[in-house]
């Protein structure tokens, strides 16, 4: 219990950094406001393609890559997927250096396939959570860099001043340019933050269930807008409560949506209750990420009812990893890489 607590421990650094920021909003850059909106659907039917990729970790290169050949976008990296239903199963942050180029294309694209008839459904992750929750532990340089502006000395010189006199020093070392940017940008009012407080943990299309982690027995009778709703409260009006008590969370704990490992890691034996977290959900099958399936290639359990897609999108995370998508069409699930496609259900494939 003792690493799992770890993982949430946040350095007083960062705690200092998250704290400044929430009232150093002019100076870090543009908020927005805090107009609630409607939360978004997390139920569909009659869709005729969808598209699932997985962790992408600040990859973009290689997101980018994998949009193209499932033809989602095109040369110029406009929607080209017409009515397709695109689900990013969340992590597009921590890792890499290039995760806020691959938030601003996901907002651009949610827009662009709207007008087209399609849809983007970018899920939250367990980075995107640790993000808000003021984790940074796994940020990269280039990640701080995306965020830094003429004024970044300045900024960074002036939150030193207004710390004590005897953190000033190791606070000069520690703080890179850009981290009080990207502090304020994640917080609740914060471009990205507000983004992302908006988005869904888990979403259903045409009987499949789309979500980070994993269901586990404990989550499985949670309907999709359940578990959206508290995640969304904990996230934002909760912030300060979860940030306290992370462990006790439903977004932050092991068994919950964004962390739990399960369905990836269970023994064969845990079929019988993989089974009952089906006939929980009404689903016919289940698509995760978050555990990087081995060889870099979309994995099944279960006869093919439970998907595993993060291949490890991230070189520098995943050196023999790779990009891929899961593409769904009916009943076919058919494996997309770079380099070719195969079917893993479906199609007569047993």
């Amino acid at each position: 219990m003792g690493g799992v607590i770890k993982r949430w421990g946040m350095a007083g650094l960062l705690a200092a950094v998250a704290a400044a920021a929430a009232v150093m909003a002019p100076a870090v850059g543009p908020s927005v406001s805090a107009a609630p909106a409607a939360p978004p659907a997390c139920e569909f039917e009659n869709v005729d393609r969808v598209i699932a990729v997985g962790d992408i970790h600040g990859a973009y290169d290689r997101f980018v890559e994998i949009l193209q050949t499932t033809e989602l976008i095109d040369a110029s990296l406009k929607w080209s997927g017409g009515k397709t239903h695109l689900v990013q199963l969340g992590d597009v942050v921590d890792r890499g250096p290039d995760s806020r180029k691959a938030i601003d294309l996901l907002q651009r694209l949610t827009g662009e396939a709207a007008l087209a008839g399609g849809r983007v459904h970018q899920l939250i992750g367990n980075h995107e959570a640790m993000r808000m929750l003021g984790d940074y532990r796994y940020v990269t340089p280039g990640e701080y860099a995306a965020f830094t502006t003429p004024d970044s000395e300045k900024v960074k010189k002036d939150f030193i001043k207004s710390q004590p006199d005897e953190n000033r020093a190791q606070l000069t070392q520690q703080i890179q340019l850009g981290m009080i940017e990207m502090t304020k940008a994640f917080e609740p009012k914060g471009l990205y933050g507000a983004y992302l407080r908006g988005l869904n943990a888990v979403v259903r299309v045409n009987g499949v269930v789309f979500l980070h982690g994993g269901l586990s027995p404990a989550v499985a009778k949670l309907s999709c807008t359940e578990i959206n709703e508290t995640v969304r409260r904990e996230l934002s009006n909760d912030l300060q409560k979860t940030r306290e008590a992370p462990l006790v969370s439903l977004t932050a704990r092991e068994d919950g949506p964004l962390w739990y490992r399960g369905l990836a890691l269970e023994p064969d034996t845990f079929e019988p209750a993989f089974q009952q977290i089906l006939t929980d959900q009404h689903a016919r099958a289940i698509v995760v990420a978050h555990t990087v399936a081995a060889g870099g290639k979309i994995r099944t359990r279960f006869g093919n009812s439970l998907f595993m897609i993060d291949t490890g999108m991230q070189p520098a995370y995943v050196p023999d990893g790779q990009a891929s998508a899961l593409e769904i069409r009916g009943n076919i699930f058919t494996a997309i890489y770079r380099d070719g496609r195969e079917v893993l259900a479906g199609g007569g494939v047993q």
